[in-house]
């Protein structure tokens, strides 16, 4: 796919899904603006892309005056976004009985909060008929033990991808959601026991964990021309995760 002198930015950009996003995304001609919370780890993206066409910005989604730092960013560039990729994502997981107000507050305010006020200070900045894409997860309709916080601000989300969706029609601007499933990103996998690892890999229908570029191939895909009369929709990659009965 062409996105040649395309203006994409991409939030949670530093490490798995968010920079296999960046990296097709350059690949395919786009500039790229990416946001972190951490000025090292967008020194590493930095280093590892090597590229004159991508960006960085030191932004915490969680932080109303640090959205407002990015839209100062896109703003002074002078360009009007084509994509906006709404990547960045928190998670925590255990039983109810654990969760804390911290816990609990950090994964809305990331997850949920700063994705709604990431797009809304950016509208003015969206060009007509630009593509937004919200990174949910499939546990957004799933049931699955000690995700409760979590599994709430992906469905969260998606209501409201779905809202804005209705809402930005009038300027041509398609809003859609890419779910996925277990995907191999170094948060996931430092995070897996080796039991667990084995657990998600068979419960797939493709007896195997996804990988960011998976994930990065597919939001190119809802993003382009390709897609152009796709909007308000939640495009599962999951390898059969939410199908599959294990045997």
């Amino acid at each position: 796919m062409d996105f040649t002198n395309k203006n994409v930015v991409i939030t949670g950009g530093t490490t798995g899904i968010g920079l296999a996003t960046a990296k097709a995304f350059i690949n395919a001609g786009a500039n790229v603006w990416i946001t972190g919370r951490n000025a090292a780890n967008l020194q590493k993206a930095t280093e590892e892309i090597n590229n004159p066409k991508l960006f960085t910005v030191v932004s915490d989604t969680s932080k109303p005056e640090e959205i407002s730092i990015l839209e100062k960013a896109v703003a002074e560039s002078g360009n009007k976004l084509d994509v906006l990729f709404l990547n960045a994502g928190i998670a925590t997981f255990e039983p109810i009985e654990q969760v804390t107000e911290a816990n609990f507050d950090a994964q809305f305010n990331t997850n949920v909060k700063g994705h709604f006020f990431t797009l809304q200070k950016l509208l003015p900045h969206l060009a007509d008929g630009a593509s937004v894409v919200f990174t949910s997860s499939s546990v957004a309709s799933a049931a699955n033990l000690g995700t409760s916080v979590y599994s709430a601000t992906k469905g969260a989300l998606n209501k409201i991808a779905q809202i804005a969706a209705n809402e930005l029609a009038g300027r041509k601007i398609r809003v859609n959601i890419v779910s996925p499933g277990p995907i191999l990103t170094p948060g996931l996998e430092n995070a897996l026991t080796p039991e667990a690892k084995e657990y998600l890999t068979n419960a797939t229908a493709m007896q195997r964990i996804g990988d960011p570029d998976e994930i990065a191939k597919t939001v190119l895909f809802v993003a382009s021309d390709a897609a152009s009369f796709i909007t308000g929709t939640e495009i599962t990659v999951d390898g059969g995760y939410h199908n599959y009965s294990l045997k």
